[in-house]
């Protein structure tokens, strides 16, 4: 092995020999035996010496982890001679030492994303072994688990099951479900994974089965088993219940319990398929209300259509069909009434005188026919069922004691409870096929349910005188080892009609049952024969899960809810039988003050509940209330500006309207001449407007001569600093003063046109008033009013029309002074306009001079060196230089004077 290991450490880039030496060691570890033909003796001992050998072998090989390490490398390889016997080695060690493995793997780097790898190989031989591989890698460890689910493993084996047909695929199906369920079995993080991943939505195309259901292959039975299984795994009732709840609804929603409603009412499908389906039914719906509703309106395909429930309870009933698949409808039941008592009350009111058809069957005469019939496992099957309809609901437990049932013509009906309680009494004289003692417990099983936590139950049973002296014979003898289960039940049926009596029968008072058991059976006695039913073996298997699961008929005793009934109430019928009269008392006390505590607090709660009810009304109207506010308001604001548009309009059709009545009312001729009047002054109007828009366009005209005179003053300061700036201002203001002038031209002519105007209007007004003059006398107080309201008028507008003309006189004049003073200020500016003109003239003479003498010097010092020289003076280049630069200077200076 040493030499092999080495190989694989130094030859990595031989593959033909990694692969041949990954090979030989697999052959070495692995337990594959090849077939011979051996006895069954040598066979066994050559597989155990095998099996020896090879985990001896494995515990040599990971004895140093690098050799793992090593071989995950290895396994990253693409080639197919490395790859796929490297996968098989490695699964090999994990089937010989998985814990062992399973560590190495889990703490070196990257080892579970690696083989995750595998599932994406495009060579199926390697996805498929790697599918094996990772089977092995996840049994029983958590840690590596999530690790798988978290690298995508869901989405993955999801897609290979697509790709190989669903439940129609092979064994690499069967191995992806195996693999699914190692992940998601007990590992509630997976389970959420899961169902947040929206993979359950997938799972529905797998139940999508044909019409034609014959001929099913091993491979689909065995694919789609497993399948269901996967359901079952998610809705476990081990699993914590909100994960379950969640689970239920996304199936739901999903439409995957109507698919596996579908197979359940479908035919042809094979009786393993169909047990396995029920039971997957039954924990999707155990619990959820929504869930139970939606099995409840399932109908079963038949003529006439007859709910699922009751072609359930029907194969429940029935001695031909298979034990398995009884039990499974059993649970099935039971999981559909568990906390659901509207589907309770539903089953029980089929029982009731009032709600019994005769022309169909229903649920209750079902369970009825089953309890009464001689095939002892429908007795207890029906007995059980009916259990679960009475669960923790004491109403549904009062109502049970009204149903009758008719025995034989001629006999008066029997209550269900006295016909109970006979057949308990009278169970062995009757010849039933099966165990006897399944149907006393069976029957005893319901007694303590329907009795317990139900006074008026108690009363009713402990009515019958029989009832007692039968039980405290059956609890006093001394029988075998298979009737001592009945006789537990017995003495718990008895302890409950103690614990639970409210002493209304005077014979059968709390304290008188006590002093019967004192003396018939024995306190100590009592108690030990009620511990019978704890204490026994198949109680204990029962109290481990709901669902029901016998390997045969003969050990199905026990019911999963009663265990916990048992298991509530043995220690409380115990400790009652010892009490005395007085505790009693005490104790019933304390039980009224408890029971009234508890009406109170049921009170306020259905008083909090109906004030909530009505808080959530309340909010519903208030929001309902505002929006239709809002909506009304907005219309109210739509409908009052609209008012006030038909208010402005209605004004404007008032006033033109109201003379036009009045005019209509008095004659003619005055008609005509308030017309004219009225047309005349609304023209005066409209021309006083207008001589007040010209008045205001003057005074503006005004403040923009102004503003040019004061820039003129500003312009005749700035005059003495340049000569350009003084020239352009003179122009400028010779320019303003002709544009004041044209201006004031304007305004003159505009103000005899107003003047003409106005002695215009007063010939108007005097003609009108010689037409009223002239007017007939006989037109009344109304004329003489109107006109005299006119005069008014009118000589108002002309007192107006005098005052304006009166204001634009005077403005007028002040734009006279205006214009006098800028003629004064035009002739001094060009005064000193002339001045300036002077003075520049003398200054270009002075320039002028200055020019002649400096070319007369520079003449003279140009001979006065031309001299030196000639005498042999020396001349500094420095002056020749600096004169070089002078005159240069000069010349620059000179260019720019031109310039």
């Amino acid at each position: 092995m040493e030499h092999l290991i080495h190989v694989l450490q130094t030859d990595r880039s031989d593959s033909e020999i990694i692969g041949y030496a990954l090979d030989t060691l697999y052959n070495v570890i692995s337990n594959d035996l090849e077939e011979e033909e051996q006895d069954d003796s040598e066979e066994e001992n050559s597989a155990k010496q095998v099996d020896d050998l090879g985990s001896q072998f494995t515990e040599i090989f990971i004895k140093q982890q690098e050799n793992v390490t090593l071989l995950l490398t290895l396994v990253e390889e693409f080639d197919f001679h490395v790859r796929w016997p490297g996968v098989k080695l490695l699964t090999s060690l994990l089937k010989q030492q998985g814990p062992q493995v399973q560590q190495i793997i889990l703490v070196s780097p990257m080892g579970v994303s690696r083989l995750m790898d595998l599932l994406a190989d495009s060579r199926e031989v390697i996805r498929n072994d790697g599918v094996l591989l990772l089977q092995q890698l996840t049994k029983s460890n958590a840690a590596i688990q999530k690790i798988v689910a978290f690298e995508n493993a869901f989405e993955r084996l999801l897609d290979i099951i697509t790709e190989e047909g669903n439940s129609d695929g092979g064994i690499v199906v069967e191995d992806c479900l195996l693999l699914l369920q190692n992940l998601l079995k007990n590992n509630n993080s997976n389970q959420n994974f899961f169902k947040e991943g929206s993979y359950i939505q997938r799972m529905k195309p797998w139940f999508e089965v044909g019409d034609d259901n014959c001929g099913w292959s091993a491979q689909k039975v065995t694919n789609l088993h497993l399948m269901l299984q996967l359901v079952r795994v998610l809705v476990s009732p081990t699993n914590p219940p909100g994960a379950t709840s969640s689970c239920q609804k996304a199936m739901f929603h999903c439409g995957l319990l109507q698919q596996l409603c579908t197979i359940l009412m479908a035919t042809g499908v094979p009786a393993d398929i169909l047990t396995e389906t029920i039971n997957t039914v039954s924990e999707v719906i155990r619990g959820c209300q929504t869930n139970q509703d939606y099995f409840a309106s399932v109908n079963a395909p038949s003529n006439p259509p007859r709910p699922a429930i009751v072609v359930l309870l029907m194969s429940m009933v029935n001695e031909r069909q298979p034990f398995v698949l009884r039990c499974a409808v059993l649970y099935c039941f039971q999981c559909f009434l568990y906390k659901n008592q509207k589907g309770q009350g539903e089953i029980v009111s089929t029982l009731l005188p009032s709600t019994i058809d005769g022309n169909s069957v229903s649920a209750g005469q079902l369970l009825c026919g089953g309890l009464f019939s001689t095939d002892s496992l429908s007795n207890w099957c029906a007995a059980v069922a009916l259990a679960h309809a009475l669960q923790e609901n004491a109403t549904l437990k009062e109502q049970l004691l009204r149903v009758q049932l008719a025995t034989s013509i001629g006999n008066p009906p029997v209550s269900l409870l006295q016909q109970c309680t006979n057949i308990l009494s009278q169970g062995d004289k009757i010849d039933r096929r099966g165990s006897k003692v399944q149907t006393r417990v069976g029957l005893l099983m319901l007694l303590c349910t329907w009795l317990s936590n139900c006074s008026i139950a108690v009363t009713h049973f402990l009515h019958n005188p029989a009832n007692v002296p039968f039980l405290t014979g059956q609890i006093a003898e001394n029988l075998g080892e298979e009737e001592q289960l009945v006789q537990g039940l017995c003495a718990l049926l008895l302890g409950i009609s103690i614990y639970y009596n409210d002493n209304s029968l005077e014979n059968y008072r709390k304290e008188k049952l006590k002093q019967l058991i004192e003396k018939r059976i024995g306190r100590e006695n009592f108690v030990e024969k009620l511990g019978f039913i704890s204490k026994h073996e198949l109680y204990s298997r029962a109290a481990q899960k709901p669902q029901p699961s016998f390997s045969s008929p003969d050990h199905m005793m026990f019911d999963h809810e009663f265990t916990k009934l048992v298991k509530e109430l043995e220690g409380v019928i115990s400790k009652a039988i010892y009490k005395s009269s007085e505790e009693d008392k005490k104790e019933e006390e304390v039980k009224k003050t408890l029971e009234q505590h508890d009406n109170i607090v049921t009170h306020y709660k259905k008083v909090i509940r109906e004030q909530d009810q009505e808080l959530e009304e309340l909010k519903q109207r208030i929001n309902t209330l505002t929006s239709q506010n809002e909506q009304l308001q907005a219309t109210v604001t739509q409908q009052v500006s609209q008012i006030q548009q038909h208010k402005d309009q209605y004004n404007l059709l008032k006033v033109q309207l109201g003379k036009d009545t009045q005019h209509h009312n008095s004659h003619g001729d005055t008609f005509q001449i308030n017309g004219i009047q009225t047309e005349e002054v609304s023209k005066l109007k409209e021309e006083l407007e207008e001589w007040k828009n010209k008045h205001e366009l003057l005074q503006g005209q005004l403040k923009e001569k102004d503003s040019v005179i004061e820039k003129l003053n500003s312009s005749q300061l700035e005059m003495g600093t340049t000569e350009q700036s003084s020239q352009t201002n003179k122009f400028g203001g010779l320019e303003h003063n002709n544009e004041l002038q044209k201006e004031l031209e304007m305004l003159r002519s505009q103000i005899q046109l107003q003047s003409a105007e106005i002695s215009k209007l007063q010939m108007e007004n005097q003609k009108l008033q010689v037409m009223k003059a002239t007017a007939d006398p006989a037109l009344g107080d109304t004329t003489a009013a109107m006109s005299s309201e006119l005069e008014a008028r009118l000589e108002q507008e002309i007192k107006e029309l005098k005052s304006q003309v009166k204001a634009l006189s005077e403005e007028k004049e002040a734009l006279k002074q205006h214009l006098d003073s800028s003629s004064s200020t035009v002739a001094i500016l060009q005064d000193e306009k002339s001045k300036l003109q002077r003075e520049v003239a003398e200054s270009k003479k002075e320039q002028d001079d200055l020019l002649v003498l400096l070319a007369d010097q520079d003449q003279k010092i140009s001979a006065l060196k031309i001299k030196l020289k000639d005498l042999g003076v020396p001349v500094e280049d420095e002056d020749d230089t600096e004169s070089g630069d002078q005159g240069d200077e000069d010349e620059d200076g000179d260019e720019e004077e031109q310039d």
